[in-house]
Order: structure tokens, then C-alpha cells, then sequence
């Protein structure tokens, strides 16, 4: 087997070797809990960190200091989590939600009813039906009462403790609706103690510090009268209005001496979810954990929290008040992105029609200088809108009095730097040098916020929310889908400047670097999305070279792709469960038969992304731009596509991997939407660019340099007079672009990038250097027939052969258009 052939396997094993380092080594997990005997779970619906102070709460206060803090996301089966809701997803473990009718607030109109038949326990007659609908309607599959059922004796003091403590056919080992004055003989009585302190409503700081202060009164008492070796949690169990909120989450007891709550969930110190708490209290006793029924791992501590108390407090403080204004804002951003790309698709389509100069005397006179000027700058912008949205989150615009107008002032300076960077860039003047730049620095900025631990992506308006309750840590949904297109396009700009052998090579180095990234716990934490990614990177490598996608380079890319995902799986189902990331807990979910379930939510999560994110209208509408405008024959894309084929392949490699990601991961076109919102504009910029320069001319045989005595002459070589060319640019033997003649580039009936006579950059007249003299081919020049000094078509942008003051490598124009020193190739183009 011939060396040439052995290179695609040879890049599947590295593609497949990258993609299984990322699953080699885990991150250290915290310091598991010491035993406990007694574990005492105290719940204040609606507690955020900004009611505790030394004033207000000095009994929490004085706990926080000594033991473990965190941030608390009262994620449950429905939204908001209103109280009722909290408690049962603390006594579950999983995501549930009360079965009442609910109002317009959407939280239930009535609260659980709870009866006293003997005095000693409880029992709720509402709980089997509770179970059923949690188990049927729901789907996360929660059991109310799995907590309690875990344990031989469970004590709830309250109603809202009662909700939590309660088994699942109702009944509450021991109920007090009150705390009592001395409660030390109660709770000593149970390993498992559930109170409830009272709710914290209302947004009026006098009103909730009054609630606070109360609540801080009555976990005095408890800390007071708690038994020896008691591990006492504190958490502000759910949201109390509409919108959600970060909440407290407190750990005080051995093992617990200071550091940052964090779990496995989350992998973000001072971040878990309520349904963590479950599973801690049973680590904490050292009781096994509930088969397939618990969402939520046992939290730890970790190191490296502020000796200041106040300087500590006030991290979680700061972070329930920049995710409660990422999501406002969050909303306009991407719907004004949305609303910005569409319109300036429709400004771009004239623009694309008008952007290939006529060659004769009757032909349209093209744009105005100002007009191309100013498209190029809006090109550039919207490709670099959600990166500049990324980096404004480094500033804290959310604490100021109007965080929408801080986050846009901000956002437009960082955007404003970013475009002029781009513009005044010395290789702006080459055909790719807006894409290469801009791809690049989209992947630049996006890379270096996932090494550096992701802090831009949390809560930040182009990243995720811990409200939401998905994803804590890593590479989210936009990053994503702006980090695939970054990396491919990088790779195939860089690509593009190797001879034709190289390219796989570049494609496959450079893209797993971006696999290594997604995929590992340490960096993007996203196994699903380096899955998506090796696909693309894959498809690149296979047409990076040129010609058609064949059978053969769809079978070695479809291996290396599942040789990938086999591999993530593999490594991944075998770790310990609390571990384990979405490949390995789906491949579990097969193998006990809730599969099914896992399908279900996937496909909710879905369609609640396709019909309620502008990134979908960002997916749609620059599909539509490609297909309907791009890709025609006056669209340029083609021509863009022939004689780069390393762009080609970049471009092929992102909507496969972009959509496998949104398949995989439950978020429909979303990764999609923010792929497009970089790759599109580009797209359009770099197509306008070949189009203006479609009909450039070939320079006089005297401005040539001299390369007969190495190169195969062609047509007119040796000095007869070759064939007259049309008057329009690009007909005829020795099309700028390789078509056959008469023909548009990329619109003769050969493949775009194929190969034989005629094809975009294939081995007719003025192809692709790179692929060696064809029949009739011209000098390394590209010029066609003419190039004895006749008016032959423009060169390959490749062979870098024109006249001016600084030639371009990679445009290649001629002494008619000279270099694009004023942006006048540029045309309109939609951002996705």
C-alpha cells in the first residue's frame, strides 16, 4: 500500500487517540465527607446570600465561617421552584414537582395537606398520586420519598420538612408542626432530621430581613440543641417569585471546616443543585445510595476559599446577581443578533448579484467604494458579535444600576476594537485574510476562556446560566458552536498555504487540538460535542485535498468517528457513576430500560430550544443564504470553494458537526445558530472577494517571469497566438477559476472541487497549482490560454502571479484590479 493511501488511516488513529485522552485522566473530586452520625437538613425556601450578614443572621453568619459555602441551584422538575416543589425534590433526590393545579404564577394554589392520625408521625394523602405523576407525567423519573426511604428513621419538623420526609405512600416517621422550644430528645431521636425554618418572600429588604431574622432565630435552637457528631445543612430550598435565583447552601460539621461546596454535578467549586443534597446526607451516614433513583452525587469540599468571610460571602452573592441578569439580557442579545444578521442578508443578495464586474462596455457599474467599505466592516462585526458578547462578560456590567445598557456599551467597545484589529490587519488585503482572522481570533478567544477554567462561559449572556440548571463548568451550547467553526476554518486557512499532500495532515492536527479541548473534563468537559467534532473534522480532512466527497472518504471518516464515540463510551461507562459523563449515564439508562426516558427528555429539551431560541432563526436563516444566494452560480461560493478546497472542507465540516452536536446534546439548531453566526459572514465576505475579482486580466507575457525552461508550456507557451477569450471574465480556455469554457466558476457540470479538465481546482486551465499540469494546463502562473500576452483570464489566487505594489499570495489579481488595499473587494454577505 502506497504511502499516499495509508495517510487517512494513519489520521484516523490520531484522531481517535486524541479523542480518547480526553477521557483518560479526571479532574481530583474534593475531599469526601467525614461520618457523620446524625445529619440535620435545614430548609429556608427563598434564603439568598444577600440576606446573610453578621447583623441579620449572626447565627448563620457564624456558621458560614466555620464550615462550607456555596452556591445552590434550585433546579426541579418545574419552573420556577416554587416551595413545594424544593421539598419534594429534596426527599427525592431527582428532579420533581408537586402534581396541584397550578396559578398564575405558576406555583401550586394550595399547599400539601398533612394530617396527625396518631400524634407521633404524619401522613400526606396526596403522596401515592404525587409518586404516580412524577413517574408517569414527568420526565425524569423522581420518587418522592426516596430520601426518607433510605433510612430506617426520618424526624420533620414543619410542613414544608413534612413534604420532604415523607416515604412514598405518605407516611412521616416523626412530625412536629413547630420547633419546639428544647427539640434536642427529637432530634436525637432519628439518624435524618428534615426543618423547616419558614419562607422568605418578596424582593422589599425589609420584609425579607425581618423573615431572615426570624429563620436565623429559630437555627439557633437547632445548632443548639443538634447531637454530637451531626453534620447541620442549611439551604434556601427554592425560589419564592418568578424569576429563579441562586440560593444558600451551608455545610457544618466534621470534615466540613471551611473550603467550597462543590459535586460531581456541577464540577464547579462553590456550585451544587438541591438534588445533591440527597445523596450527601446518605454518604455523610454512610448508608448506600438508591439504585437508578437519585440525579444527584454527594457534594465535597475544596480548598481555596477567602479567609474573609465577607470577601467569600460575597462571590456567591455576586454570582446570584449576575445569573439573574445574564437571562434578561441574554434574551435581547440573541434576538437582536437575530433581527441584525437578517437584515443585513437581505441588504447583502444585490450586492452578491452586482459583485462580479462585467468585463465588456454594457455591463452594470459596480457598488460604490463607501458601500463596499462599509459591508466589509458589518461582515466583519456580526462574526464577531458573540465572541466580543463573550469577552465583555470579563467586565461587571451586572452590577451596575441598568446591566442591559452597561452589557451593550461594553459589548460594542470590545466589538469596535475587534473589527478595526481586523480591518487594519496588514494581511487584510489577501483574499482569506478577513476569515483567517476572524475564525482565528473567534477561536483564540473562546479557547483560551476553556483553559483558563471557563469563567466568561458561566453565567455570561453568550454562555449558560447556573439557574438553568445544564451545565455548570466547561463548554457550553454558543461556545460550542462558534469554537467548531472557529477551529475548522483555522485549519483549513492554515491548510490552504501547504501544498495539497499536507492538508489532511494540518486539517487533522489542528482539529484535534479542538477535540482535545471540547472533550476534556479539565477544559470543555463536553464528550458529546468532541464526538460532533471529530465527525467534522473527519469530513474536512477527507475533501481537504480536493474533489468529490467518494464513498471511500465517507466510509474512513464514519469509522473514525465511531471509533471515537465507542471509545468515549467505553472509558466512560466504566467509572464510577458519580463520574460518569452524558455517554456513559445514556449507555446505563440502556442497559437498566430507562432509555426511553433519556430519549424523552432529550427530545423535550429539543424542541423547546428549536421553537423558543433566535438561534434557531440564526441556523434557518443562513441556511437559506447559502442555499438561495451563496451557492448560486452568481453567489461566488463555488468559485470561493474551487480554488480554495481547504475552505471547501472547513465549511463541509462544520454544519456535520454542528448538527450532530445539537442531535446528541438536546439542543436542536442551537450550536448550529452560533456556528453560522461566524461561518456565514465570512462566507459571504470571502466569496464577494473572488467574484470582484473574476474578471481580472492576466499581465503582458513581459510582466510573466520566466518559467518555460521548468514548467509545461500550454496553449500559446511558445509564442503563437493562443485562442481570443471572451470579452466577459471567466469564459473560455483559461478561466480564472478552472471552468470548462463559457462556464461560471463552480457551475460546470464537474464536481466544484474535482478533478479532470474543467473542474474548479482541478487539472483544467487555471486550476489549483497545487494539482499538477492537466491537459492543456498553463504555466505555475494559472494563467489559461492567452498567457502568451494575450488577455487570458486572472490566475489561481494560489499561484500569487499579479502586478502592483504588494501582489497578494492568495488573490492573484491582475494589473486591472491591482491589490485590495481599499477593501474594494469586499461585498455584503448575511451573518447567520
Amino acid at each position: 500500500m502506497s504511502a499516499r493511501r495509508l495517510v487517512p488511516a494513519a489520521l484516523t488513529v490520531l484522531v481517535v487517540a486524541l479523542g480518547a485522552a480526553t477521557l483518560l485522566i479526571r479532574p481530583a473530586s474534593g475531599a469526601p465527607p467525614t461520618r457523620a452520625d446524625y445529619v440535620l437538613m435545614v430548609g429556608v425556601p427563598g434564603l439568598r446570600w444577600e440576606d446573610v450578614n453578621p447583623d441579620t443572621t449572626p447565627t448563620l453568619w457564624r456558621m458560614a465561617g466555620r464550615g462550607s459555602i456555596g452556591s445552590l441551584s434550585v433546579r426541579s422538575a418545574h419552573e420556577p421552584t416554587c416551595p413545594t416543589d424544593g421539598w419534594l425534590t429534596l426527599g427525592a433526590g431527582n428532579y420533581a414537582g408537586w402534581s396541584g393545579d397550578r396559578g398564575a404564577a405558576g406555583c401550586p394554589r394550595a399547599e400539601p395537606v398533612v394530617e396527625r392520625p396518631d400524634g407521633v408521625g404524619a401522613n400526606l394523602p396526596d403522596q401515592r398520586s404525587t409518586v404516580l405523576y412524577n413517574q408517569d407525567r414527568l420526565p425524569w423519573g423522581a420518587v418522592p420519598g426516596a430520601l426518607p426511604e433510605s433510612v430506617r428513621c426520618t424526624v420533620a419538623i414543619g410542613p414544608g420538612a413534612a413534604i420532604a420526609a415523607a416515604r412514598p405512600f405518605g407516611r412521616v416517621d416523626r412530625y412536629e408542626p413547630t420547633l419546639p422550644a428544647d427539640p434536642r430528645g427529637l432530634l436525637a431521636s432519628c439518624v435524618l432530621s428534615i426543618v423547616d425554618l419558614g419562607t422568605i418572600r418578596g424582593e422589599d429588604p425589609t420584609v425579607r430581613a425581618a423573615a431572615a431574622r426570624r429563620a436565623d432565630a429559630a437555627l439557633a435552637t437547632v445548632l443548639a440543641a443538634r447531637p454530637d457528631r451531626s453534620l447541620v445543612l442549611v439551604a434556601g430550598v427554592s425560589d419564592t417569585g418568578e424569576a429563579s435565583r441562586l440560593h444558600v447552601a451551608v455545610a457544618d460539621g466534621p470534615g466540613w471546616d471551611g473550603g467550597w461546596l462543590t459535586s460531581p454535578s456541577t464540577g464547579r467549586d462553590g456550585y451544587l443543585q438541591l438534588i445533591d443534597l440527597a445523596p450527601t446526607a446518605l454518604t455523610a451516614l454512610g448508608r448506600p445510595l438508591p439504585e437508578r433513583l437519585f440525579r444527584g452525587q454527594a457534594a465535597t469540599t475544596v480548598p481555596n476559599r477567602p479567609t474573609d468571610l465577607t470577601s467569600a460571602i460575597s462571590r456567591p452573592a455576586d454570582a446570584d446577581e449576575e445569573a439573574g441578569a445574564q437571562r434578561r439580557v441574554a434574551v435581547w442579545f440573541f434576538g437582536l443578533l437575530a433581527v441584525a444578521d437578517c437584515l443585513l442578508a437581505l441588504a447583502a443578495v444585490p450586492l452578491l448579484r452586482r459583485a462580479r464586474r462585467d468585463a465588456g462596455p454594457g455591463g452594470p457599474d459596480p457598488a460604490p467604494r463607501w458601500l463596499v467599505t462599509a459591508t466589509e466592516v458589518l461582515l466583519v462585526a456580526a462574526a464577531l458579535a458573540i465572541p466580543a458578547g463573550l469577552v465583555a462578560d470579563a467586565v461587571p456590567w451586572w452590577r451596575t444600576g441598568h446591566p442591559g445598557l452597561a452589557f451593550a456599551g461594553v459589548t460594542l467597545a470590545v466589538l469596535a476594537a475587534a473589527t478595526a484589529g481586523v480591518r487594519f490587519a496588514p494581511w487584510y488585503v489577501r483574499t482569506l485574510g478577513p476569515l483567517g482572522t476572524v475564525v482565528g481570533l473567534t477561536a483564540l478567544i473562546v479557547g483560551a476562556d476553556v483553559v483558563t477554567g471557563a469563567r466568561l462561559q458561566l453565567n455570561g449572556v453568550t454562555g449558560y446560566s447556573a439557574l438553568a440548571g445544564g451545565r455548570y463548568a466547561g463548554l457550553g451550547t454558543v461556545g460550542l458552536g462558534v469554537f467548531t467553526a472557529g477551529i475548522l476554518l483555522s485549519a483549513a486557512c492554515l491548510a490552504q498555504r501547504l501544498r495539497r499532500g499536507w492538508r489532511p495532515v494540518v486539517m487533522v492536527c489542528v482539529g484535534g487540538l479542538g477535540v482535545l479541548a471540547v472533550g476534556s473534563p479539565y477544559l470543555g468537559a463536553d464528550p458529546v460535542g468532541a464526538v460532533a467534532l471529530t465527525a467534522g473534522v473527519c469530513i474536512a480532512a477527507a475533501v481537504s485535498t480536493g474533489g468529490w466527497l467518494t464513498l471511500g472518504r465517507v466510509a474512513w471518516a464514519t469509522i473514525a468517528g465511531l471509533a471515537v464515540t465507542a471509545l468515549f463510551a467505553l472509558i466512560d461507562v466504566r467509572r464510577p457513576a458519580g463520574e460518569r459523563g452524558g455517554l456513559g449515564r445514556f449507555l446505563e439508562a440502556l442497559g437498566d430500560g430507562t432509555g426511553g426516558m433519556t430519549i424523552h427528555r432529550s427530545g423535550a429539551a429539543s424542541l423547546a430550544a428549536l421553537t423558543g431560541s433566535p438561534l434557531t432563526a440564526l441556523a434557518l436563516v443562513g441556511a437559506a443564504v447559502v442555499w438561495f444566494a451563496l451557492l448560486q452560480p452568481w453567489g461566488g461560493l463555488k468559485r470561493l470553494f474551487g480554488i480554495y478546497p481547504a475552505v471547501r472542507a472547513g465549511m463541509a465540516g462544520i454544519p456535520v458537526a454542528a448538527l450532530l452536536a445539537g442531535l446528541l446534546g438536546g439542543s436542536a439548531l442551537n450550536v448550529a445558530g452560533a456556528a453560522a453566526a461566524v461561518t456565514v459572514p465570512m462566507a459571504a465576505l470571502a466569496a464577494l472577494r473572488v467574484l470582484d475579482h473574476a474578471a481580472d486580466r492576466t499581465p503582458a507575457a513581459s510582466a510573466l517571469p520566466d518559467v518555460s525552461a521548468d514548467r509545461p508550456a500550454g496553449p500559446g507557451a511558445d509564442g503563437n497566438p493562443g485562442p481570443a477569450p471572451d470579452p466577459r471574465a471567466g469564459s473560455g480556455p483559461g478561466s480564472d477559476a478552472g471552468s470548462v469554457p463559457g462556464s461560471d466558476a463552480g457551475s460546470n457540470p464537474g464536481p466544484d472541487a474535482g478533478s479532470g479538465p474543467g473542474s474548479d481546482a482541478g487539472s483544467g486551465p487555471g486550476s489549483d497549482p497545487d494539482a499538477g499540469p492537466g491537459p492543456g494546463s498553463a504555466p505555475r502562473a494559472g494563467s489559461g490560454a492567452g498567457s502568451d500576452g494575450g488577455p487570458g483570464a486572472v490566475s489561481d489566487p494560489e499561484a500569487g502571479v499579479g502586478v502592483g505594489p504588494e501582489p497578494d499570495p492568495d488573490a492573484g489579481q491582475g494589473p486591472a484590479a491591482g491589490p485590495h488595499a481599499s477593501a474594494d473587494a469586499v461585498r455584503s454577505g448575511r451573518p447567520s
